[in-house]
């Protein structure tokens, strides 16, 4: 049996040394058993979170749970583009769930979440082309280009044009932030199919990366797309009249994310879970860190390009560290209950693998509750702000919770 996790988690100012289960797992997660699928009730979820000091990230823990309020929405986009080199057929989402407004607004009844996703993905994308080039080594370009201009949702920067909406700020400041945050969550798909990590060979339904190109390519594909994010910041705010202070508070925020404080911690302690006997507290940490630091990045560095407050700031945390901890629920539910054709990559993995996963942990419905729970508390945290502006974002949430791929 693998014992709990025991590394220091930075929740607050200090390093706390998580040397028992209950100075890490989150109330909300209840007791279980280790031979059993299923939990008890959830109870509370998430403790409110210390605020942090200008240009220093701190890994809150999320804050109370509240009742579920909303009805369910799906919604998908998949943009295409053809790349030089290999080419591959995407699989097409579905999403046929309408939302009920919860609240009678006129304002909800007026949103059309698709046409803004639409809207901003087209946005994202023609940046990303213009700031990928085909340059020489060609084969290194068409690499990086291969996965980054693939599609997806691009739920990531989206969040970040929405939060630096929210507080004020417009798309032009967001877009570079936006789109250093898509390269990074690209390099981090293109590792985690290497050999030496998961081990796939399907992405969005594509080769992966390193199956078209090689392992080596795919490597330096990822390194590269990682280095180009932070100049990309760097420049793209400068250019677009961002405050230098808000730019660099923006590439310190996105470079914790990848590494011991984020991407990299949940990868590490990720693979060594693989095949143990892990618990909650331990898959916790591991997409706290592998899954949502990154969202939360995206989400909090449109907000400072934007120019928040300390205390908007900390609540769009807040949120997208819920909408980041839903996100992996809901892809451990999909993994378990979607087609590989449905999903555009490789369907039952976890299973195969013997990876701790919420559904193999709480069972398929208990994910399903925890996810609702998510969902309302991430809608909360933007109580705060005009109702108006806060419509992406809550229906961001939504479509998260219910989406099909």
């Amino acid at each position: 049996m693998m014992p709990p996790f025991t590394g220091h988690l930075r929740w607050d100012n200090k390093s706390t040394a998580a040397t028992s289960r209950s100075q890490y797992i989150p109330s909300h997660i209840g007791t279980f058993s280790s031979t059993s699928a299923q939990v008890h009730p959830l109870r509370s979820l998430l403790a409110a979170m210390a605020k942090v000091a200008p240009f220093l990230v701190h890994h809150a823990t999320p804050s109370p749970s509240l009742k579920l309020h909303f009805s369910p929405r799906n919604a998908s986009l998949h943009a295409r583009h053809s790349t030089p080199g290999v080419r591959c057929a995407v699989a097409t989402p579905t999403s046929n769930i309408p939302i009920t407004n919860p609240t009678g607004s006129q304002d909800e009844d007026l949103f059309s979440f698709d046409r803004y996703m639409a809207s901003k993905a087209v946005t994202v994308n023609d940046a990303l082309d213009r700031a990928l080039p085909l340059v020489q080594p060609e084969r290194l370009s068409e690499s990086m280009r291969y996965s980054l201009l693939a599609g997806g949702k691009r739920v990531r920067p989206m969040l970040a044009i929405a939060a630096c909406e929210m507080v004020g700020g417009d798309e032009a400041a967001a877009t570079p932030v936006a789109c250093a945050v898509e390269m990074v969550h690209t390099m981090s798909l293109i590792h985690d199919d290497l050999p030496c990590m998961d081990d796939d060979d399907l992405r969005r339904g594509c080769p992966t990366n390193h199956v078209a190109f090689g392992v080596s390519t795919a490597l330096l594909a990822g390194d590269a797309l990682l280095s180009l994010s932070f100049e990309h910041v760097a420049r793209g705010c400068a250019e677009h009249g961002v405050p230098a202070d808000r730019a660099l508070r923006a590439v310190a925020e996105l470079a914790n994310a990848v590494g011991t404080g984020g991407l990299a911690a949940g990868q590490v302690v990720d693979l060594a879970s693989e095949g143990a006997d892990v618990g909650l507290a331990t898959l916790e940490y591991i997409h706290i860190h592998k899954t949502a630091r990154l969202l939360e990045a995206a989400a909090v560095c449109g907000a400072i390009v934007g120019g928040a407050t300390e205390e908007d700031i900390e609540s769009i945390r807040r949120y997208a560290r819920y909408v980041g901890l839903l996100f992996q629920v809901v892809d451990d539910v999909l993994d378990v209950t979607q087609t590989s054709e449905q999903l555009g990559k490789t369907a039952g993995k976890d299973l195969a693998t013997d990876k701790a996963t919420y559904p193999k942990l709480m069972g398929v419905d208990g994910a399903r509750a925890y996810a609702a729970e998510l969902v309302a508390s991430a809608e909360a945290e933007l109580d705060r702000f005009d109702r108006a502006r806060t419509q992406p974002l809550r229906h961001l949430a939504r479509f998260i919770a219910y989406r099909q791929n």
